[in-house]
């Protein structure tokens, strides 16, 4: 016969503390969901407050004002009929608890509350939130008195339980659930529920998307089902982008996916399903003797309703029409750098409301990449304008202080937002200086070229009057700490420049506002500490912070031919350099010789420490033998080399990450101390006692090295 049911799910770009906002997107997606016939439209989680308000959440007035935003969506009469699943804190028996708020036609009929908790990683959900520990167990919840007025109800169900209308049943998960070994919907699926919903907070990693997906589709793959998944998209005020892609998944197969970035601030997506096909899926002796030897107390509590999401008319109407099955969608990393880093600095931009962005555009690979990211926000919004958002449009608008600037191009919108400088010193070379120029005309930033050798000498100065001594470079005769200051000074003043040209570069244009400063250190350089403390790696904001230069390299690739800039090849055949030591017809300064190592191994360093969580030895090991096979063919001695190297530079420059640009996340081995990496900064930079055990088995690899080639010797 079948029994068709219209859902929906979505993608909401919810700002932290943003209350009133964050109603008038939620309220919204429910319109729009109930405009395409659903029944049911789920949404992010946590999204009344937005998900990353972190210590805030320690705040109770935040918790009432959560309240009042709920009391006003569910007093509009527009958003009845449908059943809606919000995601709010709440707090019960003075206890915080991460939650969904299931309600209909005005009335709560379940608040379902977080079993495990993210707190790992970026996540800290277990410092403001307490998970609810008892599975398929519920109480008795007392609602405030001015909800109670709104709905004519003094208590709800509040616990693990799942919903009944008069065809199906429906249960919840959030987000981490989903990632459990023993999650919710194994568990749900054995006790009847058809539906499932997770509202999520997740953040993009560069090729993670695909990790998430199988774990949905497998989910459905296994028991059946239908899986609605929502998301938050958009940088909410910190260093994540929440990347989206909501979708819903029937037996195993996607049948509706929404977009990973975007500019749009709401985005629904519903599909038709039939429950009979559910049915007919789970129709396997196994699974349904599973089903039945469930011990009587594993069975959920069922909040039933006399709701009815599938009218018998709905298979007579011939609009109706059952959603088909897709691909999944997935972008190359080079199309999320592109992308993802890109929609963040837009969020960033239009909530700070600052007139734009200042870049010290150095002619390397690093700050290229930064200038083509701002280049793809930019096409981004003017893609967007064409397409007619009038979210965008409203905010470019206000960004340009221009109330009849529609752009004619991504150039156009580069010129007014977008400001770029190469600060020049006598050891800078033509080709770089060209390099920056011809760059910044071709992607249309108000690019601003100086030299400023007579404020490097003129600090040098101070210092020799002060001291009577005078540094010099180590090709002149100069030791290495001379050197390294000369250096320094360099970066540091191009620092004090970027401040300075970012608050006055407007006003010379008789523009209004201050530019926020985009930092260019890629994740690598600061996971070995490449970088002078408080140069013009100190920024407000980097959009870089977190991708390795070996995927940067493959991004000025793509957008070379992508985004059409020819001139992004020069850059990927350039030495990387920083340009800060004297260049003689003998010497150009290199990055990799000046670090002692490669990009390469400085990413399987990062991944081993990090993602693999090895210390010295562990590392010295899992190289020892990855690196003496071909085609690396290093010795057990050279490996060590290169580990030592590594982790004493790593110590030493630990403290560097204490004061870091805040960052785009994008990499799973990123060093950010403020957040993801809480390690000390001052440590013995030797590893002494690991350093010791490597030495052991290198010596002892040596030794059966040298007792192998006498025994060859010998038969020879």
């Amino acid at each position: 016969m079948g029994q068709y049911v219209t859902l929906a799910t979505c993608n909401l770009n919810q700002w932290a503390l943003d209350f009133e906002g964050n109603r008038d997107r939620i309220l919204k997606s429910i319109y729009e969901a109930k405009s395409k016939g659903a029944k049911l439209r789920i949404g992010p989680e946590l999204e009344i407050s937005g998900y990353g308000c972190l210590d805030h959440f320690l705040e109770n007035d935040l918790y009432e004002q959560c309240w009042d935003v709920y009391q006003q969506i569910i007093s509009d009469k527009k958003t009845h009929g449908i059943i809606i699943d919000i995601g709010m804190p709440i707090i019960h028996k003075s206890i915080k608890y991460n939650c969904r708020v299931i309600s209909y036609d005005g009335k709560i009929l379940l608040i379902r509350p977080k079993l495990y908790l993210a707190n790992d990683g970026n996540y800290r959900e277990m410092r403001y939130f307490t998970p609810w520990t008892r599975a398929r167990y519920h109480e008795s919840f007392q609602l405030p008195k001015s909800i109670a007025q709104v709905t004519g109800q003094m208590r709800v169900p509040f616990g693990d339980c799942i919903l009944e209308t008069l065809e199906t049943t429906i249960g919840a998960e959030t987000c981490e659930e989903l990632f459990t070994p023993q999650s919710p919907h194994i568990s749900m699926a054995l006790d009847g529920v058809e539906i499932y919903t997770n509202s999520s907070g997740s953040h993009h990693e560069l090729r993670k998307l695909d990790v998430r997906l199988n774990l949905i589709t497998e989910a459905t793959k296994k028991c059946g089902g239908v899986y609605l998944y929502s998301n938050q998209k958009g940088c909410d005020g910190d260093r994540l982008y929440y990347d989206g892609c909501a979708c819903i998944i029937v037996n195993g197969n996607i049948v509706a996916q929404a977009s990973q970035f975007s500019l749009k601030e709401v985005e629904v997506i519903t599909a038709t399903i039939d429950l009979d096909d559910v049915r007919s899926y789970r129709n396997q002796k196994s699974a349904q003797l599973q089903a039945v030897t469930q011990p009587h107390n594993y069975s959920y509590h069922h909040v039933e309703t006399d709701i009815e999401i599938s009218p018998s008319q709905n298979i007579l109407n011939s609009f109706v029409r059952l959603s088909n099955v897709k691909e999944i969608s997935y972008h190359r990393p080079e199309e999320e750098i592109a992308l993802g880093p890109a929609c963040w600095l837009w969020d960033y931009l239009r909530r700070s409301k600052c007139a734009g962005f200042f870049l010290p555009l150095s002619g390397g690979i690093d700050s290229c990449a930064t200038a083509v990211i701002v280049h793809s926000m930019c096409r981004l919004v003017y893609s967007a304008c064409e397409q007619g958002d009038e979210q965008v449009i409203s905010d470019i608008k206000a960004l340009t202080h221009d109330d009849t600037f529609l752009p004619k191009s991504p150039q156009e919108i580069a010129n007014r937002l977008f400001y770029t400088s190469f600060m020049g010193t006598e050891n800078s070379s033509k080709e770089t200086r060209q390099r920056a120029k011809d760059l910044a005309n071709e992607i249309g930033s108000y690019h601003v070229d100086l030299n400023m050798d007579k404020l490097v000498s003129a600090v040098v100065s101070v210092f020799e009057i002060a001291t009577g001594k005078r540094p010099t470079f180590k090709v002149f005769g100069g030791s290495q700490t001379e050197n390294l200051a000369l250096q320094n000074i360099q970066a540091r003043l191009r620092m004090v420049l970027s401040y300075l040209f970012a608050q006055l570069l407007p006003w010379t244009r008789s523009k209004s506002g201050g530019l926020l400063v985009l930092g260019s250190a890629n994740v690598d350089e600061c996971l070995r500490g490449y970088l002078t403390k408080y140069d013009c790696s100190s920024a407000d904001i980097n959009p870089i912070g977190g991708i390795s230069k070996t995927d940067l390299k493959k991004f000025i690739k793509y957008a070379s031919t992508d985004f059409n800039l020819p001139i992004l090849n020069e850059f990927l055949e350039a030495t990387p350099t920083a340009e800060l030591e004297p260049i003689t017809h003998n010497y150009v300064q290199s990055d990799e010789v000046d670090m002692g190592m490669t990009y390469d191994e400085l990413s399987r360093f990062g991944k081993l420490r990090k993602v693999d969580k090895c210390g010295p030895y562990a590392m010295f090991i899992k190289l020892y033998h990855e690196w003496s096979q071909s085609p690396y063919n290093l010795s057990a001695k050279q490996v060590a080399e290169k580990v030592k190297k590594f982790w004493f530079f790593y110590a030493i420059n630990r403290h560097k990450m204490t004061t870091m640009t805040p960052a785009y996340h994008a990499e799973q081995y990123s060093p950010d101390d403020n957040r993801f990496d809480l390690r000390p900064f001052l440590i013995n930079p030797r590893f002494p006692l690991a350093s010791k055990k490597i030495d052991i088995v290198v010596e002892s690899i040596e030794k059966n090295e040298r007792e192998l080639k006498q025994l060859t010797l010998s038969v020879d």
